[in-house]
C-alpha cells in the first residue's frame, strides 16, 4: 500500500505544481505589464518635468512697453518702492507682472535681500510714471 500512497502523493503534487505553474505565469505576465507601465509613466513624468523647468524659467512679459532713452541716472530704493506699490495699492505678485518680473522679486527688492539689475531699472521708471487709475487697467483689472 505504501506505492499506492506514493503515486497518490506525487500525483498530487504534480497536479498542484502544474496549477501552481499557471497561476504565476499570469501574475508573471501582469507584473512585467505593470512594470512597463509605470516606465512609460515615469518618462511622461520627465516629459513633463522638462517642460515646466523651461516654462518657469522664461520671464513673463511686461505689461508696460519701456522707452530705453533716458539719459539720466536711475536709482532704486527700496523703501520708495514697497511705498509706490502700496499707493497703487498693488499686490508683490501685480507689481511684477506690470514690471514683467515675478512676486519673489518685488519680495526681495523691498525686504532689501537683492536690488534690480540696471536692465530693469527703466521699467520701474515707467512705472513710477503712471497714475493708480493706469497701472489697474494695465493690468486688467
Amino acid at each position: 500500500m505504501t506505492t499506492f500512497a506514493n503515486q497518490l502523493k506525487s500525483e498530487i503534487a504534480r497536479i498542484a505544481k502544474k496549477e501552481a505553474r499557471v497561476e504565476t505565469q499570469q501574475l508573471k505576465k501582469a507584473s512585467a505589464q505593470h512594470r512597463s507601465d509605470i516606465a512609460a509613466l515615469k518618462r511622461h513624468i520627465a516629459a513633463l518635468e522638462v517642460t515646466v523647468k523651461k516654462l518657469s524659467k522664461s520671464q513673463p512679459k511686461p505689461f508696460l512697453k519701456v522707452e530705453e532713452e533716458l539719459t539720466t541716472a536711475l536709482r532704486f530704493r527700496a523703501g520708495g518702492f514697497a511705498t509706490l506699490r502700496k499707493k497703487y495699492d498693488l499686490s508683490a505678485e501685480q507689481m511684477g507682472k506690470l514690471i514683467g518680473l515675478s512676486a519673489q522679486s518685488v519680495y526681495h527688492w523691498e525686504s532689501e535681500k537683492s536690488r534690480p539689475r540696471a536692465s530693469q531699472l527703466p521699467a520701474i521708471a515707467a512705472v513710477r510714471k503712471l497714475t493708480k487709475k493706469e497701472a489697474w487697467s494695465k493690468l486688467g483689472l
